[in-house]
């Protein structure tokens, strides 16, 4: 009896077999199983190569002995294309020693074919895990850059401060020459370098007021909120041995800060914490109030984990600039989370027990309750015609799409990531039209899509992809999606976005 299999939509399948009537069982098991697939046969190093490249598989299953072609060497070749690719075997060999050397030698899984019954389950299992592994590697990977642009935004902000310091004797000493002489020549000589001095002084506040100005408005941050959307961001990253407990004893707790800030801290130090536990365990979300301090009554979020941890050494260095325990790591992310914790007037903790785990206390002073319940977001822009929702994560293109697409006197929705998207649309009503960043690596636009439809979005969205990207269109039930090329031309994008409308 075929068992179960969780559900992994659409599979592309190939199969290594030199066996047609071993390959249509395998086909039949798979299929009796409930999974929806598309299947390929190859029998030679060839086919494979072209098949990885043609058929663009999301699981190999190979026979480990055949006539003509080693099953080993076909995850040789599978390892050197496609390094990240499922591949399990399916033999009839027996013996403990078979199965050991294919695991060591890369292998996923290793079946054997008088024993198919948890075939379904372990193709479904290695795919849910390499998507698993693929959206990790994503997400942080925005996290490094993001704080890549956080230490350039120091960088700026502490240059900026330097260099008003030495340009601001070319402001006083023109003036203290002219005093002093009556020569033309010297006197012209004074204002060109007083000139000179006022112009190097607005470049030096251009570049100070440009890093403040990066910096989003204060608001009213429902920590519910907060916790839904890391969540969601962090759906895609938990490996199956790793279980989330999020708790909050009180649902009305509410900060002053920046949601995209705040999220990025708890998304920080959750990604650190699953790091920290490579054989499972429990990652914990907790929010709660302590009390009244300095006037003031204060929350603590606490995100705990049950790795690794960090002897005293580490702990001591933990917050100072470009220190990392990782090899691949730009030692700011937690600098990152200290800045913006201190920012909100809160403070960071951290305690940790070599081989027991880590606790990080986030201390910050609660809203004030007098104050008005409404949570800010982002102003629908200008327009009383068709609400239209932009994601994207460059501010630049995200601030022009917004003024541009308003002038034409549609209603705009502007969010810099899905979740910051999804949350706004609480307040709102479904858009008519989605345009989306599909570059995102923080819930990439399928994904983001997926979640509104699943929420009433039946519209069309406009994914906008660099040259030479591709991209899976059919991407939610009844959702049509169409492509806009980067760099945008925005009269082509006045032109798909009208015709989206009126089709």
């Amino acid at each position: 009896m075929a068992v179960k299999a969780a559900e992994t939509g659409d599979l592309r399948i190939l199969l290594v077999e030199d066996m047609p009537e071993d390959a249509d069982r395998v086909i039949a098991q798979i299929l009796a199983a409930g999974m929806r697939a598309s299947f390929q046969r190859v029998e030679e190093e060839a086919q494979l190569l072209g098949a990885l490249q043609d058929f663009q598989p999301d699981v190999v299953l190979a026979e480990l002995t055949m006539a003509g072609f080693s099953g080993f060497r076909a995850l040789d070749v599978v390892r050197q294309v496609q390094p990240a690719l499922p591949f399990l075997f399916l033999t009839s060999t027996t013996g403990e020693e078979a199965a050991v050397a294919a695991l060591q030698r890369g292998a996923n899984d290793y079946i054997l074919k008088h024993q198919p019954a948890r075939l379904p389950a372990a193709v479904s299992r290695a795919v849910r895990d390499a998507r698993t592994e693929s959206d990790r590697v994503r997400v942080e990977g925005e996290l490094m850059r993001a704080q890549r642009l956080e230490s350039l935004s120091l960088l700026a902000a502490g240059l900026s401060h330097d260099l008003r310091n030495i340009l601001q004797p070319l402001l006083i000493m023109p003036e203290l020459l002219k005093a002093r002489t009556d020569d033309p020549q010297l006197r012209h000589m004074a204002d060109v370098i007083a000139e000179c001095g006022r112009r190097g002084h607005e470049m030096a506040e251009s570049m100070l007021s440009f890093v403040r100005g990066s910096r989003k408005p204060s608001e009213r941050v429902p920590v519910g909120h907060l916790f839904e959307a890391v969540q969601l961001l962090l759906r895609g990253s938990l490996p199956a041995a790793v279980s989330l407990e999020v708790r909050q004893d009180d649902l009305d707790l509410t900060v002053e800060g920046n949601f995209t800030e705040l999220q990025q801290v708890l998304l920080n130090l959750a990604l650190n914490a699953l790091q920290a536990m490579p054989h499972g365990g429990r990652l914990g979300l907790r929010a709660e109030r302590t009390g009244r301090h300095e006037g003031r009554f204060w929350l603590c979020i606490t995100v705990t984990d049950e790795g690794i941890g960090m002897d005293a050494g580490t702990l001591a260095q933990l917050f100072s600039p470009f220190f990392t325990t990782k090899p691949d790591g730009t030692g700011l992310g937690l600098t990152s989370c200290k800045r913006i914790i201190e920012s909100c007037g809160g403070r960071i903790e951290v305690t940790s027990v070599a081989g027991q785990g880590t606790r990080f206390d986030l201390h910050l002073p609660l809203s004030d309750p007098s104050e008005a319940d409404q949570v800010s977001h982002p102003p629908a822009v200008r327009g009383t015609g068709p609400a239209v929702l932009v994601v994207d994560g460059e501010a630049t293109r995200l601030s022009l799409l917004g003024n541009a697409l308003s002038s034409q006197g549609y209603l705009l929705h502007l969010a810099s990531d899905g979740a910051a998207a999804l949350r706004m649309l609480q307040a709102n009503a479904m858009p008519a039209l989605a345009i989306l960043d599909g570059g995102a690596a923080l819930l990439p636009a399928h994904a983001l899509l997926a979640e509104l439809a699943a929420q009433g979005f039946q519209g069309t969205a406009l994914l906008m992809l660099d040259e030479g990207d591709d991209a899976e269109l059919s991407v939610a039930e009844g959702v049509d999606v169409h492509v806009l090329r980067k760099p945008l031309d925005m009269q082509q994008v006045f032109h798909s976005v009208a015709t989206a409308l009126t089709t």
